[in-house]
């Protein structure tokens, strides 16, 4: 029988700290100031349980939107909803293609599938537990979807412009 080693960890040398040329608390690299923290709107906690009485009628005239409740709870720094596709695919109805004025987008796949083409990045066909991020400003169209199709959307600033192109 092999005897176990023991994993040892080399030594680190000694580093040679100076004192700080002043008191001033200096931030760690990828971390926030606290200047950038004081401008950033302040948020509450909050919670959204699923009930079907909470989807409305949306952007889209063939889906439903349940609001998570996250814009006001961050003072308009982020929406987040669900969307449900309420109706069968229609190419004339949902096939428009369009744009949103945004700072970040990302979209999430809950339940069957959902195709959309993106300018620059062709079509692409999402199912559950597939993710995405779409660019600002980036053009895009939808080309299809299952019935029953479900999508997390979370979008910032909570209040943005889409704008609707031509065919």
């Amino acid at each position: 029988m092999a005897k176990a080693r023991k994993k040892v960890q080399p030594r680190r040398k000694a580093s040679k700290r100076s004192a700080p040329a002043s008191n001033v608390k200096r931030a760690q690299p990828g971390t926030r100031s606290d200047a950038a923290r004081a401008r950033r709107p302040k948020q509450q906690f909050t919670v959204s349980h699923q009930r079907e009485e909470d989807f409305d009628a949306g952007l889209r005239t063939y889906s439903a939107y349940r609001d998570l409740g996250l814009a006001p709870a961050t003072n308009g720094m982020v929406q987040a909803h669900v969307i449900r596709m309420t109706k069968p695919y229609d190419e004339a109805e949902a096939g428009t293609p369009h744009f949103h004025d945004v700072q970040f987008q990302m979209v999430y796949v809950l339940k069957g599938w959902f195709k959309s083409e993106f300018e620059g990045e062709g079509v692409h066909t999402f199912h559950a537990g597939s993710c995405w991020i779409q660019p600002p400003k980036i053009k895009h169209t939808v080309r299809g979807y299952s019935d029953g199709c479900e999508l997390l959307e979370i979008v910032l600033p909570a209040i943005f412009e889409t704008v609707t192109l031509e065919k």
